[in-house]
C-alpha cells in the first residue's frame, strides 16, 4: 500500500503514531494522538493499518464486543507459568522530549537536553535507590548528542555497567544500565 493523505503510520526508531495529513515531495505531516504535526521523510513511515478497518473498529458496538470477547477469553485462562530471570523488574525511561512536557515547541535545544538529563539522572537515582536491576533509556537515534551526555552521566556511577539495549525490542536509540546488587549496603 502507498501512504496517502488520510492514512495512519508509525515512524521508524521513534514513538511516533498519527495520520498523514499532508504530502510534501519526499516528507509526511503527520498528525500525532496529542495534536501535534511533525514532519518525516516518507521511507521512515510504515503503515499500520487500513483506515476503513480502524474506523470500523473505533465504533462503540465494536469497542464493547471486544471487551467481552477478551474477558469471556481470558476469564478462564490460568497462569501456571513460573517467572524466569528474564522476567525481572526492569524499569523503562522513555527521554523522548513530548513524553515528558507538554509543550516543548518554546524551547531551545540545550534547554530540551538539560530536562531529559535531569529526568535520566532522576530515574537512575531512583533506581539505585529501590534496588532495580536494570533500567532502559530510550532516547532514540537522533545525532547522537544525548547518548553522549547519558555515557558521561553513567560513567558517574561505579554502581552500574551500560550497554546498547537489545535491539529487537527497542531498535538502535536505547542503552540498559545494570545496577550492581550490593547486600551489604
Amino acid at each position: 500500500m502507498k501512504i496517502n493523505v488520510g492514512t495512519f503510520v508509525e515512524v521508524l526508531d521513534e514513538d511516533f503514531k498519527g495520520k498523514v495529513v499532508k504530502l510534501l515531495n519526499d516528507e509526511a505531516v503527520i498528525l500525532t494522538s496529542d495534536g501535534f504535526e511533525l514532519t518525516y521523510p516518507i521511507k521512515q513511515l510504515i503503515l499500520i493499518g487500513d483506515d476503513l478497518l480502524i474506523k470500523q473498529g473505533s465504533t462503540y458496538g465494536a469497542i464493547e464486543s471486544a471487551k467481552t470477547q477478551k474477558i469471556t477469553v481470558n476469564h478462564h485462562k490460568v497462569n501456571s507459568e513460573k517467572k524466569s530471570k528474564k522476567d525481572e523488574v526492569v524499569l523503562e525511561v522513555d527521554l523522548h522530549i513530548e513524553k515528558l512536557v507538554k509543550n516543548f515547541k518554546h524551547m531551545n535545544n540545550f534547554d530540551i537536553l538539560n530536562i531529559q538529563v535531569d529526568t535520566a539522572r532522576g530515574q537512575l537515582e531512583f533506581a539505585i535507590k529501590n534496588r532495580i536491576p536494570k533500567v532502559v533509556f530510550i532516547h532514540g537515534m537522533g545525532e547522537g548528542v544525548l547518548k553522549a551526555e547519558l555515557d558521561y552521566l553513567f560513567g558517574r556511577y561505579p554502581e552500574i555497567s551500560y550497554q546498547d539495549a537489545n535491539y529487537r525490542k527497542y531498535g538502535l536509540g536505547a542503552t540498559e544500565v545494570y545496577i550492581k546488587q550490593n547486600p551489604n549496603v
